[in-house]
């Protein structure tokens, strides 16, 4: 009985404080929690992102998984033409164990 509250606390704290992972690709920049640009080389990037083919498997930083729906998602992003214009740089990876952080600065983008 006395480890259940110290146990809800910390599923409380893990939840809370996991990466956002299922991403709705919106058409307008103003619908859009976050502008992401996608660049030609892996040093230009701040995450290195592999698509996954579940939802389940988008439990890790970098690993996508792509929704259907805007209210499936935890984050919305538009994707710029720019370099200039994104809030995160990412370039796509071939295999899931290359995916997560080149500038872990970047991080807090992708809390929910």
């Amino acid at each position: 009985m006395k480890y259940i509250l110290p146990l809800i606390l910390f599923l409380f704290v893990l939840i809370t404080s996991t990466s956002a992972q299922k991403i709705y690709k919106v058409k307008y920049e103003s619908q859009a929690d976050l502008k992401v640009y996608i660049v030609k080389y892996e040093s230009q990037c701040d995450l290195k992102v592999y698509m996954v083919k579940y939802e389940s498997q988008a439990n890790k930083d970098g690993l996508w998984y792509s929704v259907d729906y805007e209210s499936q998602a935890n984050k919305k992003a538009y994707f710029v033409d720019y370099e200039s214009q994104a809030d995160l740089k990412i370039f796509f990876v071939d295999y899931e164990s290359q995916a997560g952080w080149r500038n872990q600065s970047k991080a807090h983008l992708l809390k929910f």
